[in-house]
């Protein structure tokens, strides 16, 4: 198994930091992990790409992800001037913080049948727990339910050590609301 993530956001919005920390968690569960960031101009506002590879052999690929088996956009202005399906294999996922529903950002994006469609309002869900519009870990949440890369408990060891006490136990609060709270079709 070789499991390839995009995730899309803003510079700030902790894009880098979610896409290690699931690397993080996958080490936990005994897998090979790479972990890597794409950006332009470094500011904060900026589009971010960040890259995830999770498999249960050694992985020889060193470049970015061309061919995703799911994308997952935590800043949905984004949807308006980033193609984030692109090259999204068949069969693959898209999660996208929004208050639409899927069949909406379908419709919306254009996105054909064969992909499978989430949505998780993580800035709700950012804005309730954690007072501030840092959507990451709830994206990771949603993510884990969606597709079970790697165990909740993983997530929530991996959360706990990179940010210890109360805003660790707040982004953990996060993770199992999304995880909740995410919809979409079946896979």
């Amino acid at each position: 198994m070789l499991m390839e993530v995009r995730w899309h956001g803003r510079g700030g919005q902790g894009v880098v930091s979610v896409s290690r920390l699931l690397a993080y968690a996958a080490l936990f569960d005994g897998k090979h992990v790479q972990a890597f960031p794409e950006f332009g101009p470094e500011r904060a506002g900026a589009p971010v790409s960040g890259f995830t590879r999770i498999g249960d052999e050694t992985i020889d690929i060193h470049s970015q992800i061309y061919n995703p088996d799911v994308v997952v956009v935590i800043d949905p202005t984004l949807l308006r001037t980033v193609n984030v399906a692109e090259g999204l294999t068949e069969g693959g996922a898209i999660i996208v913080n929004t208050k639409k529903t899927c069949e909406e950002l379908r419709k919306e994006l254009g996105i054909k049948e064969d992909i499978h469609v989430y949505t998780v309002n993580a800035a709700r869900i950012a804005l309730d727990i954690l007072r501030r519009p840092i959507y990451n870990t709830a994206m990771l949440g949603a993510l884990i339910k969606v597709v079970p890369l790697v165990t909740l408990e993983s997530v929530i060891k991996a959360v706990m050590e990179r940010f210890p006490g109360g805003l660790g136990e707040k982004n953990v609060e996060a993770i199992k609301r999304a995880y909740e709270e995410v919809e979409g079709n079946e896979r």
